[in-house]
């Protein structure tokens, strides 16, 4: 399948398979367990307390991975970052099949969320540098994958576990991650670097073998083609011309909406169907609400990166979701099954700001090393803010009896996303200060 890529759209079409499989790996690890934590925690003996413990690693893990990987991307380089990324993928979830006890199930969880954490920090530096004129296609493309990656794990594993074994149906995710980074190694090797740079001889060692004297015209960098004329693909720009990300509103601002977004939803993934069954509905229900909730996620993936790349300001989509959020918290709090689908679709329409911050990562860079660091630091601080979600809406419950105080830290954190927006939604480069 390679070959007919490369020989049918040069390096670009193989790089394009690579964001689309890596992309479809970030969240296996997650939508693949959670499903069979109960039957799990019957066979290897942990209780509630692990449970929580196996839900709040992903966040925690990606937070740590956002941090961690653009010191990555500066050694390895962006392609085999990506190609780490899903072995490290790969090897976790296999692990993780084979695990005897928790600590292995967890440690092996680790790993695997480790590769996932940094795949989500190195996909959107990989469309800027390879699809600069296609930024809004190619983010369209690799959001969906992703949403169609965290729905399908969990629609399959239970019924695959019931007819092969838990351990079957966990392992057969780990060659999903092991054909990315097949397609990866077929990146490295087939796109050129120049002759006697860092990243020549790093991929030379990573290949084991002689570094090539020039790069051969067949595979020459990926091009841009606009209206029929070809324009070479930018260069890196150097460190030194980067701000600082924690003196640049541009970057706190874009981080704020971020997390926000992921405090919020994955609050909601957590506790929309305790709502449910609060108000008198089954726990059928309860499962289907949130269904919907999430299918609302793949809906935001298809429509919101194209339509930000033809929005100079899209802080009017970001008021469109808030108001969203406002209609739906109430409706939730005071009356859950008065119009249970309307308050849960305009629950869903608020996640709209999750695809348009990760499109907004290239959109307010001018190169691959911008977005790198920007997106590692939006992935690291934002997804370590959202930890807090679930943990705080849960106390806020537990000490006073009702769902107003948990809304109320909800509607907060809707006002803290709203100025976020502010900043990060501004026409405006992080490479020009981002001020």
């Amino acid at each position: 399948m390679n070959a007919r890529i490369i020989q049918r759209h040069g390096p670009s079409g193989l790089l394009l398979a690579g964001i689309v499989l890596s992309a479809f790996n970030l969240r296996t690890a997650v939508t693949s367990l959670t499903p069979l934590l109960d039957s799990l925690a019957g066979s290897f003996g942990f209780g509630s307390a692990m449970i929580g413990v196996f839900g709040m690693v992903p966040t925690a893990a990606f937070a740590a991975c956002g941090l961690l990987t653009p010191a990555v991307i500066r050694r390895l380089d962006l392609e085999a970052t990506a190609l780490l990324a899903m072995v490290l993928a790969a090897a976790g979830l296999l692990l993780r099949a084979l695990a005897l006890d928790t600590w292995g199930l967890l440690a092996a969880s680790v790993l695997a969320l480790a590769g996932m954490g940094m795949g989500n920090v190195v996909l959107p530096p990989l469309v800027q540098r390879h699809f600069p004129g296609r930024i809004g296609m190619v983010s369209t493309i690799y959001i969906t994958v992703l949403q169609v990656g965290t729905v399908v794990p969990a629609l399959v594993t239970v019924p695959l576990a019931q007819a092969l074994g838990w351990r079957a149906a966990l392992a057969l995710w780990a060659l999903v991650a092991l054909a990315a980074a097949v397609v990866w190694l077929r990146v490295i090797r087939a796109l050129p670097v120049a002759a006697g740079s860092r990243a020549d001889v790093r991929r030379a060692k990573t290949l084991g073998r002689r570094r090539p004297r020039a790069a051969p015209e067949s595979l020459a960098p990926v091009e841009q083609v606009r209206s029929g004329a070809v324009v070479p693909m930018a260069p890196k720009v150097a460190t030194a011309a980067l701000p600082a990300l924690s003196r640049s509103p541009l970057a706190w601002g874009l981080t704020a909406m971020f997390g926000m977004t992921s405090l919020i939803s994955f609050a909601m993934f957590t506790w929309l169907p305790m709502i449910m069954t609060s108000a008198g509905a089954s726990p059928a229900f309860g499962g289907a609400m949130l269904a919907l909730f999430a299918a609302l996620g793949l809906a935001s993936a298809l429509t919101m990166p194209a339509l930000a790349v033809r929005l100079r300001n899209p802080f009017p989509v970001v008021l469109v979701a808030a108001l969203a959020y406002a209609v739906a918290f109430p409706g939730l709090l005071l009356a859950p099954m008065a119009a249970p689908v309307l308050w849960v679709v305009l629950l869903g329409i608020g996640p709209v700001t999750f695809p348009l911050s990760l499109t907004l990562i290239n959109l307010r860079t001018r190169s691959a090393e911008g977005s790198a660091r920007l997106s590692g630091f939006m992935h690291g601080i934002g997804y370590g803010v959202s930890c807090l979600g679930p943990l705080l809406f849960g106390l806020l419950h537990g000490a006073t009896g009702s769902w107003g105080w948990p809304f109320a830290f909800l509607g907060l954190c809707v006002l803290v996303l709203l100025a976020g927006a502010w900043q990060g939604c501004k026409p405006r480069k992080l490479e020009d200060g981002g001020l």
